[in-house]
């Protein structure tokens, strides 16, 4: 590839970067946002990462093109820079699985001790939600608002399960709605229990964590193998890569890396497990209104 040529795909790379950067710019934050100062900035804080990773991957994309003269050797290191951190790093969705469950047992104790003076449910969701746990404290924060604009308990209730978007928060809300429908009288119990069930649920993903831990570390090795194989063979065997420099070639490349690409993400989604499903999801009249 001559300098011109990756001039060109410099170029072109910091135009899509930009063009990126302004339609995020014109576009704004989405009226469902949650609204706290403290929410937004970690949205900005959030865009600013993923626009360096962004750029990062497209640095990665240039270089490896320069580098081989292919362009489908371009697409894929760019591709690989975005998908591989996320794919052989920290399971990030199950810490914050984990932090939402043990969230929602620190708020249903909160209001299982408020609730015990003898203060009503309302009331109580008002004078905990500044306590959430910080998982949580977003759609918390939201759910006082919605509460204190004058919006039916249910149906504050209801958007609040669907912001957690977790199994265990669906049964905490399950009972505060029949509590607020049907007056229940043993409500502090209930939600003792409902916390104690929140516990025992971290605990059980724990352990299943635990076991799937030699699963994930089976599959880095597999993908750190092919990966330095490939690396190897285009450091120092470039004639036995020869072959793939024609067009017919770059297409033969691209379907093998498809295969690739596939094989690694059905290990990676053996490795993750199932997702826990909601069951709070059926809207009903009296919760939409």
């Amino acid at each position: 590839m001559n300098v011109n040529a990756l001039l060109a795909a410099l170029f072109g790379a910091g135009a899509g970067l930009g063009l990126l950067i302004l339609a995020r710019a014109l576009l704004g934050v989405s009226a469902d946002a949650p609204t706290s100062r403290l929410a937004s900035r970690v949205m900005r804080l959030r865009e600013g990462r993923v626009l360096l990773r962004l750029a990062g991957c497209a640095a990665a994309g240039v270089l490896a093109a320069a580098f081989t003269g292919w362009l489908v050797a371009g697409v894929l290191a760019a591709l690989g820079a975005y998908a591989l951190p996320r794919f052989l790093g920290r399971d990030q969705a199950h810490a914050r699985e984990l932090a939402r469950i043990e969230a929602v047992a620190v708020f249903t104790e909160l209001l299982r001790d408020t609730l015990a003076a003898a203060a009503g449910l309302e009331q109580a969701i008002l004078a905990v939600a500044p306590a959430a746990p910080p998982a949580i404290r977003a759609p918390a924060t939201d759910l006082a608002a919605r509460i204190s604009s004058g919006t039916r308990l249910p149906a504050a209730l209801q958007k609040f399960a669907d912001q957690v978007a977790d199994p265990t928060c669906d049964l905490v809300v399950g009972a505060l709605v029949l509590a607020s429908q049907n007056q229940a009288r043993n409500l502090t119990d209930l939600l003792t229990e409902l916390a104690q069930a929140a516990r025992d649920q971290a605990a059980l993903r724990l352990r299943t964590a635990a076991g799937r831990a030699r699963t994930r570390t089976a599959v880095r090795a597999v993908v750190g193998v092919v990966l330095a194989m490939a690396i190897g063979l285009l450091l120092f065997s470039r004639d036995y890569l020869a072959p793939y420099s024609s067009a017919l070639g770059q297409v033969v490349l691209l379907v093998v890396a498809g295969i690739f690409t596939g094989a690694f993400a059905w290990m990676a989604r053996i490795a993750r497990g199932p997702a826990p499903v909601r069951f709070l999801t059926r809207r009903t009249p009296e919760t939409t209104r």
